[in-house]
C-alpha cells in the first residue's frame, strides 16, 4: 500500500486538495498532517488508511484545512523571497557601482582565456611531441574535469541570472518560475 491508495479514499471522503497531495511527490507530508489528524499509529499508509475507516468527516475537513494552510504558508514565504530577490535584482540594476556591472562578464571572458591557453598548451604539446606535459595533463583529468565543471556551472547560472535581469529590467516582473507559478495558484485559491 502506497499513499496514491489512500488518495481516492480521502478524495472520496470529500478532501480533494490533500488527496491530490497524497498521490503526488508531497505524498509523505501530506500522509503525516492526515495520519495526526485522524489519531493515525503510525504516519504509513497502512495505519491512515486503518484510521480513515473510523474517521468522522471533521476530522477529514480539518486535515483538509490543515494541509491548506500548510500549502498557503509555504507558498506566502516562498512569495516573500520571490518578492525579495525581484527587488535584489532591480536595486542591482539601477547600481551605478562597476564591480556590481562587470564581475560577471569578466568571469566569462577570463573563463575563455583560460580555456584558450589550455588548447594552445595542447596543441603546442603535441605539435613538439612533448609527451611529459600531456602526461600530467592527462593525470590531472580528473581535477580539470571538477574544475572547470564547477567554473562552467557559476557561468551558466550567471547566463541565466542575466537573462532574469534583462526581462525584470524590461517588465517590471520576473519570469515567473516553477515556485512562482504554485504560489500564484495557491494565492489565487483563496
Amino acid at each position: 500500500m502506497d499513499w496514491g491508495d489512500i488518495a481516492k479514499q480521502v478524495i472520496g471522503l470529500g478532501a480533494p486538495i490533500l488527496g491530490t497531495a497524497l498521490g503526488g511527490p508531497l505524498g509523505g507530508a501530506a500522509g503525516r498532517i492526515l495520519a495526526e489528524v485522524v489519531g493515525a499509529s503510525d504516519a504509513t499508509p497502512e495505519a491512515v488508511g486503518k484510521a480513515l475507516t473510523t474517521s468522522s468527516a471533521d476530522q477529514i475537513a480539518q486535515a483538509e484545512n490543515v494541509w491548506a494552510e500548510a500549502v498557503r504558508a509555504e507558498a506566502e514565504a516562498v512569495r516573500g523571497s520571490v518578492a525579495e530577490t525581484q527587488a535584489t535584482i532591480r536595486a542591482e540594476l539601477a547600481s551605478e557601482d562597476l564591480l556590481q556591472r562587470w564581475w560577471r562578464p569578466l568571469y566569462a571572458l577570463e573563463l575563455t582565456l583560460e580555456c584558450a591557453a589550455l588548447w594552445a598548451v595542447l596543441v603546442h604539446e603535441f605539435w613538439t611531441g612533448d609527451m611529459t606535459a600531456i602526461n600530467a595533463l592527462i593525470g590531472a583529468t580528473g581535477l580539470l574535469v571538477s574544475y572547470w565543471g564547477f567554473r562552467f556551472g557559476v557561468l551558466g547560472v550567471y547566463m541565466s541570472g542575466r537573462t532574469r535581469e534583462k526581462v525584470c529590467a524590461a517588465t517590471g516582473q520576473s519570469t515567473p518560475g516553477v515556485l512562482d507559478k504554485l504560489v500564484k495558484a495557491v494565492v489565487t485559491k483563496k
